[in-house]
């Protein structure tokens, strides 16, 4: 017999995989959202990051350099 407690524990065990459920998909959830987030809150690079970083490859000359640090200030 079964007594209502039959194939899987009845609503308790209902209970619990409906709540191991929501979890799962709450954690999906955060997971990705962290996830797709990462770009967004990484800081971005400025225009006179990227001048600097030219100039310091040697890209650019230090007229060149200048004369473009004179633009972006103005």
């Amino acid at each position: 017999m079964m007594n209502g407690y039959g194939m899987g524990g009845g609503w308790f065990s209902m209970g619990l995989w409906w709540i191991l459920l929501v979890a799962l998909v709450v954690v999906l959830g955060v997971w990705l959202f962290r996830r797709a987030g990462d770009g967004a809150s990484a800081p971005r690079e400025t225009a006179r990051d990227i001048l600097d970083k030219r100039y310091a490859r040697g890209e650019i000359g230090r007229d060149e350099y200048e004369q473009k640090k004179r633009d972006l200030a103005g």
